[in-house]
């Protein structure tokens, strides 16, 4: 394609890499739809690195942006809101000491559905030789270890995962890592089978509320769970959760997308006695250690997020993508928007 050897010439020199004026980014122009446009590539400030992505992960907490909501306006600024890069970085400000040109790294940014984004220096971390080649969306593989954590799941327990999708997954691998027996509920009759295969020793169907609690009841010796991780971030999913859970459980909130609020019912939490964690961080460097983690994690094999990388988009199929993660057909789990 001869846009692509245009780019490719005007990157390389003898020696160094020269860096383009300007870039592809995807743009969300207005719900529904999304745009690729060539836009100028960002400058790294003094504390931050200009990094070339490798790829990008699509997460479902942008479906509202994709979908439109009241609250947002359009058009979004090029590349947002993807924030699950990695790649290498080609640049970076004066008084960054913790990186060079040619490092790999994955990183927190916010507009990284684009062929180039920057992070700041104490926002990106070094990729390990043990992970070259491999696809490491760094913010989603993070969030799954802070939520584990916050999770307090111990040997021998019994841990309901209500949603499995990527997440989900992930965090059926880490409980059965610590030696829990985990009871994995969801919709799609393929996500119930890539729970079986990280691991879940039983699997319900989330269709009805009444068997559902049945069914847990039957496994568990009418004892119900000592953990609930809710990964949909749906109301009704969160209220059967409650349900799920034994007298003094721990109900984990993992999903929660900003699409409105939710009813749920706090007399039976109050009547049960039962902690609920909110899961997910705000805090960067919380984000950075769980990011840490997560690449050891990785590296020995605790966790395994290849096999669910299930679809890979070029940039110009960012639409696509999109449509994939809202309509989730049968063998999908987790998207990547990737460069060559």
């Amino acid at each position: 394609m001869q846009t692509s050897t245009l780019k490719e010439s005007k990157e390389t020199s003898a020696g160094a890499q020269s860096l383009p004026s300007t870039m592809e980014a995807a743009v969300f122009a207005e719900p529904g739809k999304i745009e690729v446009q060539e836009v100028a590539i960002p400058q790294p400030a003094e504390d931050e690195i200009l990094v070339k992505l490798e790829g990008c992960g699509v997460c479902a907490s942008n479906i509202p942006n994709y979908e439109g909501r009241d609250w947002f306006n359009y058009p979004m600024e090029a590349g947002a809101p993807g924030h699950e890069g990695w790649g290498v970085v080609v640049k970076t400000g004066r008084r960054v000491t913790k990186f060079k040109t040619g490092e790999r790294v994955a990183m927190l940014s916010y507009k990284a559905y684009a062929a180039y984004d920057v992070a700041k220096e104490e926002a990106a971390m070094k990729l390990d030789d043990k992970l070259a080649g491999k696809p490491f969306p760094g913010e989603p593989l993070g969030c799954a270890i802070n939520i584990f954590n916050r999770s307090d799941i111990e040997s021998g327990q019994t841990v309901a995962i209500v949603g499995i999708g990527f997440l989900g997954a992930l965090l059926t691998q880490l409980c059965k890592d610590r030696g829990a027996k985990v009871i994995a509920i969801s919709r799609r009759d393929y996500s119930l089978e890539v729970a079986k295969s990280c691991g879940a020793d039983h699997t319900v169907p989330l269709h009805d509320h009444w068997e559902i609690i049945k069914e847990v009841k039957k496994i568990t010796s009418e004892e119900l769970c000592d953990r609930v991780i809710e990964c949909t971030g749906k109301e009704w999913p969160l209220n059967l959760s409650g349900e799920l859970l034994k007298n003094r459980g721990k109900l984990i909130i993992a999903g929660f997308h900003q699409d409105g609020m939710r009813s749920v019912n706090i007399q039976q939490w109050n009547w049960k006695g039962l902690d609920v964690i909110n899961a997910h961080e705000r805090e960067q460097e919380k984000y950075m250690e769980g990011m840490r983690e997560a690449a050891g994690a990785v590296a020995e094999g605790r966790m395994n997020p290849e096999p669910l990388y299930t679809h890979q988009f070029s940039l110009d199929e960012t639409q696509k993508a999109f449509e994939h993660i809202t309509q989730r057909p049968d063998g999908f789990l987790k998207a990547l928007i990737t460069f060559s």
